[in-house]
């Protein structure tokens, strides 16, 4: 996993895993100017990247990646709190583990455990070619 991730968005923004089990992946992100918006807080779509990424991962490590490749679908966030500097923490949990889907439940959180973002992302599992 971690040579797909060296030439990612997870390296320049500086992502980062710290749990990874089929039905809990945990990854961190530093809030600050690589993902600021203009106002100076954390960008909506830093946090959906967070999102997906826990998704994704959460999903590549649940299926023979010899056969198949995990791709994102569909995905949805609410922005509940504004953040200007520290680290979040994303945590994905399966709310669907299927053949051809999974549905993830992503909760990010700051430092205090306070909610910034809570998103759902379905993950489609294709073929490879």
């Amino acid at each position: 996993m971690e040579e797909g991730r060296r030439n990612s968005a997870l390296a320049s923004l500086g992502i980062d895993y710290t749990e990874l089990h089929p039905d809990r992946v945990v990854m961190t992100m530093p809030v600050g100017p690589k993902t600021h918006q203009p106002a100076g807080i954390l960008h909506g779509g830093a946090s959906v990247l967070l999102a997906e990424s826990a998704a994704s991962i959460a999903s590549i490590i649940n299926i023979d990646n010899q056969q198949y490749a995990a791709v994102g679908l569909e995905i949805n966030a609410n922005h509940l709190r504004s953040k200007s500097d520290g680290i979040v923490t994303a945590v994905a949990i399966p709310l669907h583990k299927g053949r051809k889907t999974m549905v993830w439940d992503i909760r990010i959180t700051d430092e205090q455990d306070k909610l910034i973002c809570i998103s759902r992302c379905t993950v489609a599992i294709i073929d490879k070619k």
